[in-house]
């Protein structure tokens, strides 16, 4: 069987899903963006000075491009996903000679190219506050990717898993926000009293954050190798699992 012609549909039609409506997907984290930098950035970064021999407003960037990466890549699968169980369009998908996997890669792949598209944005905006230096454009490029693909993935099992609207709102927002806070984007990990700090060491976004800070300003308070093999782990986890769901038909054959 050609699995490349559904594959292509699949991602073809959620990239036109985003596009789309632009205004809604792509305005509203350029002015957040905007506004992280204007407060973090210039109001308070010359008050802190410098984090492990950064400027603040250079030690922030690749944080906050990466929390948008995070939440754009995980919203685009888990509402796009969800809305088709809910208009009954999965059946149809379900029924059609095409594999599982065909089907969680063409949703996460939508799901990456919206988080990587919205990270491209915010990082152009933070041209305009900071001197941004690549340090290594591949690890850079590696873990936005990986992140992307991780929460792509979170966002297709939490679809899968949701029985309402309301179950796709419940992790975005008691989960991944404060994880995203709490994962090392304002602040070093070093910084943080002991127990907290042990506490933020199984925070996986602050693992994330950190490979992603190294490969732009070359500073990290994690080893970076140990950053992508547990970022690697957890997306290898994470889709064996989307694939059991899908070959169990949980939350989706009645």
């Amino acid at each position: 069987m050609n699995t490349w012609i559904p594959f292509r549909t699949i991602v073809v039609k959620e990239i036109y899903r985003f596009v789309r409506i632009w205004p809604q997907t792509l305005l509203p984290p350029a002015i957040t963006t905007t506004l992280y930098f204007l407060i973090f950035g210039k109001l308070m970064g010359d008050r802190i000075g410098l984090i492990n021999g950064a400027p603040y407003m250079d030690y922030i960037v690749p944080g906050v491009i990466l929390m948008s990466v995070i939440s754009h890549a995980y919203s685009n699968v888990v509402s796009s996903f969800y809305s088709t169980k809910f208009q009954r369009n999965i059946e149809e998908l379900i029924v059609a000679p095409v594999p599982n996997w065909v089907i969680l890669l063409g949703y996460v792949s939508g799901g990456i190219m919206r988080g990587l598209l919205v990270g491209t944005v915010v990082g152009l905006i933070a041209m305009l506050f900071a001197d941004i230096t690549i340090h290594s454009i591949v690890i850079t490029l590696a873990m936005a990717f990986m992140t992307a693909t991780l929460f792509a993935l979170a966002g297709f099992i939490n679809a899968v898993m949701a029985e309402s609207f309301d179950d796709i709102s419940i992790i975005p927002n008691f989960v991944l926000t404060p994880l995203s806070y709490l994962g090392g984007v304002f602040y070093s990990v070093s910084m943080l009293p002991g127990i907290w700090k042990t506490i933020s060491m199984g925070n996986p976004i602050l693992y994330m954050v950190n490979a992603f800070r190294y490969g732009f300003i070359g500073v990290s308070d994690i080893d970076v190798r140990l950053s992508f093999l547990m970022t690697g782990g957890v997306i290898l986890v994470l889709a064996l699992t989307s694939l059991i769901l899908l070959r169990k038909g949980t939350g989706i054959k009645q």
